[in-house]
């Protein structure tokens, strides 16, 4: 019985991994993102990104590759993964409401040089959606991950979109995305080359 289960787990992620592999336009969109990515970092920007729950940790993690390392020795790239500072969070959601946790901070530490990523399995999240408002009103691009349906976030930003409504698929391909970017980002910003 567990062995089935872990057999159909595993070839679900394969099918979705076989699906972004083909997907040429999310090929052509992670190109892009990795473009403005470059770009932000040699105009002295950084890289943003925020996300709830597995898309917090997915966020803090795709921000510890570009300031630590990913594929070899190279300088830190900044990168900050919004509402890790638990008091600013907390204060954040005491005074002005959740949905203010990742909009409020991104107004205090994005300038028009930065790129913003936010992360959300639904699309729909609420302080995610306020976040991108505040991204366009200061002119900071902004292209988010999400999973096939794009929820709310697709109408109002670019997103990369993972053929999947189950979350632990569309979770799993983020990572593997951002991965992905940060190779591309790291190997054109150190080597100007691709990886």
């Amino acid at each position: 019985m567990m062995k089935t289960a872990i057999q159909t787990d595993l070839q679900s992620a394969l099918a979705v991994h076989q699906l972004l592999a083909e997907d040429a336009t999310l090929h052509a969109q992670l190109e892009e993102l990795a473009g403005w990515c470059l770009n932000a970092l040699r105009q002295g920007g950084k890289i943003l990104f925020a996300g709830n729950g597995g898309s917090f940790a997915d966020a803090q993690h795709l921000a510890a590759e570009f300031v630590s390392r990913l594929q070899f020795d190279r300088a830190p790239l900044p990168s900050v993964a919004l509402a890790t500072n638990s008091s600013c969070m907390s204060a954040i959601g005491n005074d002005y409401g959740y949905d203010q946790i990742f909009a409020r901070e991104l107004r205090a530490l994005a300038g028009a040089e930065d790129v913003f990523i936010p992360i959300t399995t639904s699309g729909n999240s609420l302080n995610i959606l306020a976040a991108v408002d505040v991204a366009q009103e200061l002119a900071i691009r902004t292209m988010g991950f999400t999973g096939e349906s794009g929820g709310k976030l697709a109408a109002v930003c670019p997103c990369l979109r993972v053929p999947s409504s189950r979350t632990e698929r569309i979770q799993e391909s983020h990572i593997l995305l951002g991965h992905i970017l940060c190779g591309l980002v790291e190997h054109a910003y150190f080597k100007g080359e691709t990886p």
